[in-house]
């Protein structure tokens, strides 16, 4: 088996996970969230995004979240556009997040631009960035399937990461956004991913709407992947994405690492309590595995 000694998870539940949430999480129950997973080991994570608390309003407390959250290690914040690369630096935010569809579909539901116009705002805003040292990641929505135009032409997902790469960014976050992939699709395209761009760092971000997301982390290891999107609990899911259900859960992309002896340096109970301090907060059930699992242990014993 092709598979790596040491994979590195970000965990995006602070925010991937919690953007679609019902229920408005208070500021406090969020911190405590996100230094426990902290102290899980984890040296990358998405803690929130300057977005319009209009379309987004449970990341309203951005600020808040980064004044109290923020350490030595890389702690990205997703800056739609402009405005919020200016939020971020008035923040004094070094690591920040890009976001584009592939789909020119999703990208007018989700920021009511084309795929091309979307483009031509971030790529110079990104050079920006860069030559003032920031850490740039841009996170490729749609790149399997849309919920509008079905199917993604791989040549689409290569062109727009060719162009990302071209301005500099550090960073390739891949995603099967509605999760519909499978391990075959998945293979296929991050072997080009990995052939077209070796030196970059390219990270897989998988949705498990039809309960393939471990099966296509499978897939995406073969293909040399090392890097993986996960959220505690399986939270998630996008507002602007029908049927998009949670994202791999941490706990349980964890578990079969594990087992597989690939390395992370993140601690099982540890990333178990964190999900435990989010869940009283939440408006439905928490579905992943391990935390099942964890809560019929605590139960008998």
């Amino acid at each position: 088996m092709n598979l790596p000694e040491h994979v590195t998870l970000i965990e995006v539940g602070p925010r991937d996970g919690l953007q679609n949430e019902k229920n408005e999480i208070p500021t406090d129950v969020k911190i405590q969230f996100i230094k426990e997973l902290k102290k899980a080991g984890f040296k990358e994570m998405e803690l929130t995004s300057f977005v319009s608390p209009k379309w987004v309003p449970q990341l309203k407390d951005a600020l808040d979240i980064i004044q109290y959250c923020t350490d030595e290690h890389r702690n990205l914040v997703l800056t739609p556009n402009e405005k919020g690369v200016m939020r971020a630096k008035e923040a004094k935010c070094r690591d920040v997040a890009f976001f584009v569809g592939v789909s020119e579909s999703f990208n007018l539901k989700n920021i009511n631009s084309t795929t091309k116009e979307s483009m031509d705002k971030l790529l110079p805003l990104i050079r920006e960035l860069k030559e003032d040292g920031f850490f740039v990641r841009a996170c490729i929505s749609t790149a399997f399937y849309c919920p509008y135009e079905g199917k993604i032409h791989p040549d689409a997902v290569l062109d727009i990461c060719q162009q990302f790469a071209d301005a500099g960014v550090d960073d390739l976050s891949v995603a099967d956004t509605i999760g519909m992939a499978n391990p075959l699709e998945v293979y296929e395209l991050f072997s080009r991913l990995k052939a077209q761009f070796p030196d970059m760092l390219l990270t897989a971000h998988f949705h498990d709407t039809r309960g393939m997301a471990l099966a296509n982390i499978y897939a995406a290891l073969q293909a040399g992947v090392d890097r993986f999107d996960t959220s505690a609990g399986g939270l998630g899911g996008c507002p602007f994405a029908p049927g998009a259900t949670g994202n791999a859960a941490t706990e349980d992309v964890l578990h079969m690492l594990k087992a597989l002896n690939i390395e992370t340096g993140i601690d099982m109970n540890q990333l178990l309590k964190a999900v435990e301090v989010i869940e009283p907060h939440l408006a439905g059930a928490i579905q992943s595995k391990q935390h099942q699992l964890n809560k019929q242990e605590k139960a008998v014993n």
